[in-house]
């Protein structure tokens, strides 16, 4: 990258940092979010070859955190571990809630360790990378982009193998949701 492509990218920066992350947070959840999508949007546009053949860059920047958008949202739909038990039945509390639940109910008790330990166990069948992943992200808070930057991979990359991950225990755990019949 030349310097006059570093001074354009900066200008540009500069000019639609600001507005681009109020209109990305506006439809986002967190300000953790809208700045993994502004992130991802300054670093599409350090790959672009030549900034000089945008003939809008500001609608240019908006299409692209619009896509951004839009993956963050449909990657949601698909990766969560909330949405894996009859998410749509009123009758049935969220799982996580039960999860975190401090109860002294015997029955609320026994499926805790029954997941947690169903949970484990599939999660040892996982690969090592995808494994990982999903430890880091569920289970210890860490952004997907936080992940990716650590390890040195792509973000879609960590976006797949959580994916993947998610995949397999969703399967694994919806039927011991089943056994139970809870």
């Amino acid at each position: 990258m030349t310097t006059t492509e570093r001074k354009h990218i900066s200008t540009v920066v500069k000019e639609y940092g600001q507005r681009l992350f109020r209109f990305i947070r506006g439809r986002v959840n967190s300000d953790e979010d809208a700045e993994d999508i502004l992130q991802d949007v300054w670093f599409q546009l350090s790959n672009l070859g030549n900034l000089d053949e945008l003939e809008s860059a500001g609608a240019w920047l908006y299409q692209v955190a619009r896509n951004r958008v839009t993956d963050l949202y449909r990657k949601r739909k698909t990766d969560s571990l909330d949405g894996m038990f009859l998410a749509d039945d009123p009758d049935i509390a969220p799982v996580r809630d039960l999860l975190l639940q401090d109860d002294l109910d015997p029955e609320v008790q026994f499926f805790q360790e029954m997941f947690w330990e169903e949970l484990f166990a599939a999660l040892e069948e996982l690969p090592e990378n995808q494994r990982s992943v999903f430890i880091l992200n569920e289970l210890e808070g860490k952004t997907l982009q936080e992940i990716a930057d650590a390890s040195g991979e792509k973000l879609k990359t960590v976006i797949s193998r959580k994916g993947y991950a998610v995949s397999h225990l969703r399967k694994k755990l919806f039927n011991l949701y089943e056994e139970l019949n809870f």
